[in-house]
This record gives structure tokens, C-alpha cells and sequence, in this order.
């Protein structure tokens, strides 16, 4: 059922498709840019998302032949004379509100989640890629960071994200050297999970984020969020957030089916409970 939360907005369509809320940058002419309302948009649909019991994962693309190239400061920064200038501090007020709510979300929805990168993914659009679960990426994307050629410091958690997947050295030379990746490159890197040739993009996330919709949801959630907690824990504090994760996912109906399955030599059956 449509609710307000999951209506499409200016740059952002959005649909449920069965347990999957398929999340698609529309802003072609823009290289799918976001704006303050696009990026609200996905927020609200995320946080909606977190909570909604029928849906099982979460599948994010861009209309066209791009991802997305960024955020759209071009359009943020063009003021009618009616218009007053923002204040000094105007951006670290707003930072908190915007990308800094947008990538802690994404990395932390106890559902899968799944970006399907073609073209540019720049800035926060890269950044949206390497915090999904998986990224499926056409072999000639382009990942780029190019905060330090505008002028200015990365946003968007890519100093602290990148590091964390790419190690120092590599972060180093995306966020310092202005250095650039393919899609083929990106995964050998570990920023995605696979990559296709371009017309092949779409049939091999939706062949993924189905499997992930078809997985037992609430074992792949606390999955998730032990492996995004991890690097925060020491080994004794990490094994009794297993022990409890373990209580959790072993009382589920999914549990059961998989024991049932397993007895039975059969595929299971999980229906996400």
C-alpha cells in the first residue's frame, strides 16, 4: 500500500514492488544530481522502510545513463536577488539534517540494500554505492571523488567509509589524487560486488536484490549490523552481540523453516519472519 512516505518527489521516484522498495535518482539531464528534496525523499523512504514488516530489501538506481553525479550545488547555490544569503555556518548546520542522516541510514537499515551504478557516481553518489550491501556496476563506470578539484573537503562519510573498505592508502589517492575508478576497478577494490557489462546492469540486480528478498530477513538484517558494528568492538564484546543476534534470529519462523528444509534435503522457503 502507497503511503506518503513512499510517494515519488521531485528527482526521486519510488516504488514497492512486492518486498522491494526500488528507489530510482531521476534527474537524467542532471546526471541524476541530488538535491535537498531528493535527498529528504530518500530519507524519509528509508526510515518508512526500516520499520515496514512487508519489505525485505532495499534496491537503489539511477534513471538514464548515469547513477548519480553528486550532489547539485550548481542549482543550491543559483539565488534570486529576492533571495537573502545564507548565513556563516549555513552548511554545518544543514550537513546534519541532509548526507549525514542520508549515509548512517543506509549503512545501518536492517535490510539488504543494493545500488545499480551505470555512467558517473560522484560524490555522495559513490558514496551511496560503497555503503550499500552489494553494487552491481557496469565495467566502464565512473567512481570519482572531486571535492579537493572544487575546492573543498569531502563530505558524506567518505573519509571515514573509505578507509574502512579500501584501506588508507587507496582512500589517500581517491579523495587526495583526484583518482578515479572503472566499475571493474571498483571491485577489485572492494567498493562493489560485481560487474557487468552495461546492458547487463539492471537483469543482474534485480536477479540479486531478489535473491536478498527471497533470503531470511531477519538473520540478513542482523547480519548486517553485526558486520557494521564490528570494527567498533573488541572480540569479547563482538561475541556476545553474536550470542544475542543468535537468540534473535533462532526464534524466527524463518529458523525454523531452514531446519526443516535442511532435514528435509530441500531449498527453503522463507517468508521474512
Amino acid at each position: 500500500m502507497m503511503t506518503e512516505a513512499y510517494e515519488p518527489v521531485d528527482g526521486l521516484d519510488v516504488e514497492v514492488d512486492g518486498p522491494v522498495l526500488r528507489l530510482t535518482l531521476n534527474r537524467p539531464e542532471r546526471r541524476n544530481t541530488l538535491t535537498d528534496i531528493s535527498v529528504a525523499g530518500l530519507i524519509r523512504a528509508l526510515e518508512s522502510a526500516a520499520t515496514d514488516e512487508g519489505l525485505r530489501a532495499v534496491l537503489l538506481t539511477g534513471a538514464g545513463e548515469d547513477f548519480c553525479g553528486g550532489f547539485d550545488l550548481m542549482t543550491r547555490n543559483a539565488r534570486t536577488e529576492e533571495e537573502v544569503r545564507p548565513r556563516t555556518g549555513s552548511i554545518q548546520r544543514r550537513m546534519p539534517t541532509q548526507a549525514n542522516r542520508l549515509i548512517p541510514l543506509f549503512l545501518g537499515i536492517q535490510l539488504p540494500t543494493l545500488c545499480a551504478v551505470r555512467g558517473w557516481a560522484v560524490g555522495i553518489g559513490a558514496q551511496l554505492a560503497v555503503a550499500a550491501d552489494f553494487t552491481v556496476t557496469a565495467a566502464d563506470a565512473v567512481f570519482w571523488y572531486p571535492f579537493l578539484r572544487r575546492g573543498f573537503t569531502p563530505d558524506s562519510g567518505s573519509t571515514w567509509l573509505l578507509p574502512r573498505v579500501v584501506g588508507p592508502a587507496r582512500a589517500r589517492e581517491l579523495l587526495m589524487l583526484d583518482r578515479k575508478l572503472t566499475g571493474a576497478e571498483a571491485v577489485e577494490w572492494g567498493i562493489a560486488h560485481e560487474s557487468v557489462e552495461p546492458d547487463m546492469v539492471t537483469a543482474a540486480a534485480d536477479a540479486l536484490v531478489n535473491r536478498l528478498a527471497a533470503g531470511p530477513t531477519v538473520a540478513l538484517g542482523l547480519t548486517k549490523a553485526l558486520l557494521g558494528a564490528a570494527p567498533g568492538h573488541d572480540l569479547h564484546r563482538h561475541l556476545a552481540d553474536e550470542a544475542f543476534a543468535m537468540e534473535l534470529s533462532s526464534r524466527s519462523p524463518d529458523f525454523r523453516e531452514g531446519m526443516r528444509a535442511f532435514a528435509e534435503r530441500r531449498s527453503p522457503e522463507f517468508e521474512g519472519r
